[in-house]
């Protein structure tokens, strides 16, 4: 009788456990952490916000401050400078950096358990995207401009764009290939489960947005970013996102890289600092004012088309048993700049003729309650949303958690989940342990996922977090030391008062620094040789 009731004990627990789940990454492209109305916004998400209401957000996930490292860590599981996709001293690597050979990416793991793995969006990984372990893919080249196809790639090969294109929108694009996709899946691969990123380019710069949808936000922003990032915070401390201040507005921090030129061009509404919203001219509140609307024009954009995502996965029966997960590759952009087709000022804002960012100002909101932007490793550079949503596996609706995680964590997570144990090499060449945890046990329960540290370096902006403690040095400037615990917003430095833990946590930043560049160094002679130059934004 007991081995009976033993076999039908495991025979239930086997029928009760979820299928491996298909699973749906997508990626926003400099999207703030307040962007998203679960995450404190203004701005219309509901697809999105649903998700979050049925699924799990995460308060404090991380990405790496910049584009490619977020992914190439995501794709990879590996620190960016272990992988030649951001720089170290001595090493090289960046935007141009090439993959060793034994760096993987996720597909050609997901692979080992029969997923097919699809991808729609920006691409910024080195190499070609079929070659990484995709079956198929849409790969946006065109990042300057979001009214043409010109430039992008169907499975690796150019599109032919018609010379009477009209019509196209880069977010609608992706949503339709993703779509086409699932559908193909459906229809041919039922039996085999699948992963799909989908890495939207919004709401990146140039700021471009459909007319219609820049509508609903065009006199919403007049009051000024001082009262979006009030107004943010409130909502999030009633959610439970944040317990700590608001970082004060550092009105002497602009752009990272300057471009005089493109002031110019601008003209005289464009303002290069967050200076206090009542001492700037009714021309320049104005030119702000639409510039944000622009952006959140984007971001609601964007949501309308997660949405017919998530419809096309519940008409083909797969959204029970699909993990959706959200976040963005680095904070909001005080980046000001002109490239691509260049800006005519006589141009509709957020039309293809314009050429727009949205400056530290907005970006400043767009982050709240967290310091700074997208390629600094404060907080605001750093700090990215994280839905996660799987009806068939995660029995949370609605609530937080609250652990550290970095998008290194995304590759064991779905490793984990399918059932796969990393191979301890790779045609032969060993595989180096790996920073990531998998966030499994956090998708069931609010618990702390244990790690030694999390880890930054870009452009010589630098930092680390062990448990609640994090130091931060921006280029050029001493370690600073913020208690994230009760200081989130990285207000109160305590460098002076705790000089012996700034010592301990310095030494074990260039211990991991030390670690990581041996990672790097294998089969280093597989970089092409000389400094990799820098790339897009």
């Amino acid at each position: 009788m007991r081995p009976l009731l033993a076999l039908l004990l495991v025979t239930l627990t086997a029928l009760a456990a979820p299928q491996r789940p298909n699973v749906v990454l997508i990626l926003a492209d400099d999207l703030g952490f307040s962007d998203l109305g679960c995450y404190g916004s203004e701005i219309a998400t509901p697809n999105l916000d649903g998700l979050a209401g049925n699924g799990v957000r995460f308060t404090q996930f991380y990405n790496t401050a910049r584009c490619w490292p977020s992914r190439a860590a995501l794709l990879t599981g590996y620190y960016a400078q272990e992988v030649h996709r951001d720089g170290m001293a001595g090493i090289g690597g960046g935007g141009q950096g090439v993959r060793q050979s034994w760096a993987r990416l996720l597909p050609d793991y997901l692979k080992l358990a029969g997923y097919r793995s699809y991808h729609s969006g920006k691409w910024h990984v080195d190499g070609k995207v079929l070659a990484a372990g995709f079956d198929r893919s849409l790969n946006l080249e065109n990042q300057g401009n979001y009214f043409t196809a010109k430039g992008n790639l169907i499975d690796d090969v150019p599109v032919m764009v018609p010379s009477d294109e009209k019509g196209y929108y880069a977010s609608i694009a992706v949503a339709d290939h993703a779509i086409e996709c699932l559908k193909d899946h459906a229809a041919n691969h039922k039996d085999q489960p699948f992963f799909h990123y989908v890495p939207f380019i919004a709401p990146h710069f140039p700021l471009h947005a459909l007319p219609q949808d820049i509508a609903k936000y065009r006199d919403k922003y007049l009051a000024g970013w001082e009262a979006l990032r009030s107004a943010r915070f409130e909502r999030q401390k009633a959610m439970g996102i944040t317990n700590t201040t608001l970082s004060a507005l550092e009105r002497d921090i602009g752009p990272p890289y300057a471009f005089p030129d493109a002031m110019k061009k601008l003209g005289s509404g464009e303002v290069n600092r967050p200076l206090p919203w009542a001492e700037l001219t009714d021309e320049q509140r104005r030119f702000q004012a639409t510039k944000m609307a622009i952006h959140a024009a984007m971001v609601d954009r964007m949501d309308q088309e997660i949405g017919r995502i998530i419809a096309q996965l519940k008409a083909m029966g797969a959204y029970e048993n699909t993990l959706i997960l959200f976040a963005s590759d680095n904070g909001a952009s005080a980046e000001i700049m002109v490239r691509n087709g260049g800006h005519d000022p006589q141009a509709e804002m957020g039309s293809a003729a314009s050429f727009l960012c949205l400056g530290p100002g907005f970006s400043s909101a767009a982050n709240t309650p967290h310091r700074r932007h997208k390629t600094w490793v404060h907080e605001g550079g750093i700090s990215t949303p994280l839905i996660a949503h799987w009806p068939a596996g995660i029995a949370a609706h609605g609530e937080l958690r609250h652990t550290p995680g970095h998008v290194v964590d995304i590759l064991p997570t779905l490793l984990d989940l399918a059932g796969i144990p990393k191979p301890a090499d790779w045609n032969g060449q060993p595989l180096p342990p790996a920073p990531g945890k998998s966030l499994v046990p956090a998708f069931k329960s609010d618990v702390t996922i244990e790690r030694p540290s999390l880890w930054w370096l870009h452009e010589e902006n630098k930092a680390i977090r062990v448990g609640d403690y994090k130091i931060v040095a921006a280029k050029g400037d001493a370690w600073a030391l913020y208690d994230l615990k009760t200081d989130r917003a990285e207000q109160i430095d305590l460098s002076a008062k705790m000089p012996d833990k700034v010592r301990e946590l310095a030494d074990l930043w260039q211990k991991q620094a030390d670690e990581i560049a041996a990672v790097a160094k294998l089969t280093l002679n597989e970089q092409p040789k000389g400094k990799a130059k820098k790339n897009a934004h």
